[in-house]
């Protein structure tokens, strides 16, 4: 093919394709690990208005572990509360209920909204603090093999993709410029979103060919050779079609309008979340954004923009027939606009892979591996725990620290998850999208009763807290499996009744915690860092008792001892807890307690840096923000306490007795790799994960 040839050639770790909200996350996950990446994409610049907006508890608390939480609490609109509007008897739409945005008491934070330019910022900041890595924009992959003869060793490179940079014509999407008004009846310019919307046909296949065909294009083309290729390509995903994979599911024939606008209405709710049934002319969801602005997702009357019964026509669909609809719907309260920020339009659909993962090594993630509507806020946030699954798994592996059969865990827990959210999804749209009904008798019309219900228990879901992923390698549920029956289950068991209200498969619940050595309150969560460590949390009940004082001193020794689990694990040259950290939280009271009396593997020293003071914590009264009640709300018994073992990305392993470290040791050499010179991994350790920074 013309203009193919490679001009040099590079060796990479990892490769991602695509730099979404998914791809950042995955790029600064192996940032933080050492991990040499590239990330491209075939668009010239970044995502700066528009697009999704909607940010989780979960994805919060994930922020919060890489440090940039705080800017994206301070610079969204928090959704504190939703209300339901439905037509009266007469048709007129009224308030019918209000309920909490977020389910009280379920996480430290709360959804809030801000748009995904925003955030794709923060994590490029947080890239720049920690590597040198960046986007490479305006590039795009045009071909790609893989050498499944060598997919079996994980020091190879067995993946090929040629690169190639496009010229800043072909990576500028092509927008249609819509006339906006503004209050001095002037027309502004505002582009459409329509480029990225399930509504267009996907140009990647135009730009290999229009870019290959043109052989003056010199020095322009690069062979990159790569340990794992991860897509974050979208919806339309290149990646997926070399896999020789699909998407499985269905569209329905609803078309949705949105507008970001900056609303000019009587509508007394405009600044709450609104989900607005009409008797007749369809429904709006408003979404209260930051800087003044409003999201409004409107129902378009969807045979008006068909053909034929094909997708829509979307040269129909303007802002104004957006706005027009919206009217309808909100009628007799008046809306219109001066400023509108960004406006698109797509087609409800929802589909799932058909496999998230290539030979272990091609990994697809986001909107490549499952599409749905975006009215539950899920999209963007579904995406990014993808790669925040991944990230930390491959990185591991990478460096030799695992077996690569933890990999194979990706797929089986992150697609049952995408199965969950579209079926979720497909039962709420449908809900959301119809007529409500005139009566109790009315069987084609949507009960306003079943909408809500729907609506709150969603609530959890949405919310990414109620994940909980299936037994494993690397989760220790259900009944323990001999080895020999299932090399990709776990070998130990957990004692779930020992912290009755810690949830194996879950991510770990957060409550305050104070430092022994300073009395400082911390919640638990702000411990639990992304930096690629491990964690046992040992909660030995009150150490004032003499028995829970011997048990945890014999476990001190063991975890201390120079050939425990600890130290086998721990690279040559690095720190103690590099690898696997052990915190422990106590019972209280902290003034009873001597932390340098505690067995060093509590509180290890760091030679010319001292002691470690920010490993022990103990449940009891702060003096400015009360008690966090950490046994309590963990179901921990104080006189006999438990251990927890929690994965790099938070979420549980195992859970049983608190001095039992035989069966810790059991679980990580299940799927751990000794760090011993001569011994497998050594090789491949290369940068240390970085330290803990509180």
């Amino acid at each position: 093919m013309p203009g193919t040839v490679p001009t040099h050639e590079d060796h990479v770790d990892v490769l991602i394709v695509g730099a979404g909200p998914a791809g950042l996350m995955l790029s600064t996950w192996l940032s933080r690990c050492g991990i040499k990446t590239r990330i491209v994409d075939k668009r010239g610049t970044k995502v700066f208005n528009g697009q999704a907006d909607g940010l989780q508890c979960r994805t919060l608390e994930i922020f919060d572990s890489f440090g940039f939480a705080h800017r994206a609490w301070r610079e969204s609109n928090h959704m504190i509360e939703i209300c339901l509007w439905n037509p009266d008897e007469n048709g007129r739409i009224r308030r019918s209920d209000r309920i909490p945005d977020t389910i009280p008491q379920i996480s430290r934070f709360q959804q809030v909204v801000l748009h995904q330019g925003r955030i794709e910022r923060f994590f490029l900041d947080s890239m720049k603090e920690h590597s040198n890595l960046t986007v490479e924009r305006g590039v795009l992959p045009v071909s790609f093999e893989i050498d499944e003869a060598k997919a079996a060793d994980f020091d190879d490179y067995p993946i090929s993709v040629t690169l190639r940079t496009l010229s800043d014509k072909e990576a500028t999407p092509q927008q249609r410029q819509q006339h906006q008004k503004s209050a001095d009846g002037q027309r502004a310019v505002v582009d459409d979103g329509l480029f990225r919307s399930n509504l267009v046909a996907d140009d990647t296949d135009d730009l290999i060919r229009a870019a290959t065909a043109d052989s003056s294009r010199d020095g322009q083309v690069e062979l990159v050779k790569a340990k794992f290729l991860v897509g974050c390509d979208g919806a339309h995903s290149w990646v997926r079609r070399q896999a020789g994979f699909k998407l499985e599911g269905d569209s329905t024939d609803y078309i949705w309008g949105v507008l970001d606008i900056v609303p000019i209405t009587d509508f007394p709710d405009i600044r709450h979340r609104c989900a607005i049934h009409s008797a007749n002319a369809g429904t709006i969801m408003v979404i209260p954004r930051e800087n003044k602005l409003v999201r409004l997702y409107i129902q378009l009357q969807a045979t008006s923009y068909n053909k034929n019964g094909e997708k829509a026509d979307r040269s129909w669909i303007t802002p104004d027939i957006i706005l027009q609809s919206a009217q309808r719907i909100i009628h007799p309260y008046k809306l219109d606009y001066s400023y509108c920020d960004w406006w698109t339009a797509y087609q409800i659909g929802q589909r799932v892979g058909d496999h998230f993962s290539l030979h272990d090594r091609v990994f697809l993630a986001g909107d490549a591996v499952h599409t749905h509507s975006p009215k539950a806020g899920q999209g963007m946030n579904v995406s990014m725990q993808d790669t925040y699954n991944l990230g930390w798994k491959l990185a591991h592996v990478v460096k030799g620290y695992c077996d690569p059969a933890i990999l194979k865990t990706y797929e089986s827990e992150r697609r049952g998850i995408a199965q969950q959210l579209i079926a979720f999804d497909h039962r709420f749209s449908r809900l959301f999208s119809g007529r409500p009904a005139r009566d109790i008798i009315d069987e084609e019309g949507v009960s306003m009763e079943e909408f809500k219900a729907t609506f709150e228990k969603g609530n959890e879901f949405a919310s990414g807290i109620a994940v909980n992923y299936d037994a494993s390698l690397l989760v220790a549920k259900g009944s323990k499996i001999a080895e020999s029956n299932d090399e990709y289950k776990c070998r130990v068991t957990s004692k779930p009744q020992l912290a009755t209200k810690i949830d194996v498969g879950k991510r770990m619940p957060s409550f305050k915690v104070l430092n022994q050595a300073d009395a400082r309150p911390w919640h638990l969560q702000e411990l639990l860092k992304s930096n690629g460590r491990w964690r046992v949390i040992v909660f030995p009940g009150r150490l004032t008792d003499p028995r829970n004082m011997q048990r945890f001193q014999q476990l001190g020794q063991k975890l201390g001892d120079p050939d425990s689990f600890i130290r086998q694990y721990t690279p040559p040259g690095q720190p103690i807890d590099s690898m696997i950290e052990v915190l422990t939280v106590h019972a209280g009271p902290r003034t009873e307690i001597e932390l340098l009396d505690l067995p060093e593997a509590f509180h290890p020293n760091h030679g010319d840096m001292g002691w470690d003071y920010w490993k022990v914590y103990v449940d009891d009264d702060s003096y400015h923000e009360g008690h966090g009640q950490a046994y309590a709300n963990y179901g921990i018994d104080p006189s006999n306490g438990a251990s927890v073992i929690i994965r790099p990305d938070q979420y549980v392993s195992w859970v049983g007795d608190m001095d039992d470290y035989e069966e810790m040791a059991r679980f990580f050499s299940a799927f751990m790799k000794q760090q011993v010179a001569g011994k497998p991994g050594a090789a491949n350790v290369r940068v240390p994960f970085m330290t803990t920074k509180l």
